[in-house]
């Protein structure tokens, strides 16, 4: 099964949610899933590697996504997100971070059997 996951919201905004996100593209790879990752609005920043978790939160989102990377999972960010969008604008990414464009968010939306937000 091919399983998109959307990534919205900036990696540490006091919440958990991004963490959970990852943490579900873990255990769907370990369950024999397709999984790829597109990254848009502020969760650009989860693919910027001066990124850093605040001081107390004890997950590096950015090392998590470097791991799912690295598990063969292909990982695309808005190309214009990634110059409108974080706190950290017109910083580099990580290697393995392709900048992508809607009509590509469109291909893998239509291609995916399930769609699931962060």
């Amino acid at each position: 099964m091919k399983i998109l996951i959307i990534f919205n919201r900036q990696p540490y905004d006091g919440t958990d949610v991004a963490w959970n996100g990852l943490r579900l593209a873990n255990k769907l790879l370990d369950a024999g899933q397709e999984v790829r990752i597109f990254l848009m609005n502020d969760a650009v920043d989860i693919a910027r590697s001066v990124c850093k978790p605040p001081e107390g939160y004890d997950q590096d989102l950015s090392k998590m996504l470097k791991e799912l990377i690295a598990k063969g999972v292909p990982v695309k960010a808005c190309g214009t997100c990634m110059v409108r969008c974080g706190i950290y604008r017109n910083q580099p990414y990580f290697e393995g971070v392709k900048e992508a464009t809607m009509p590509e968010l469109v291909e893998w939306v239509i291609d995916s059997d399930k769609v699931i937000t962060f």
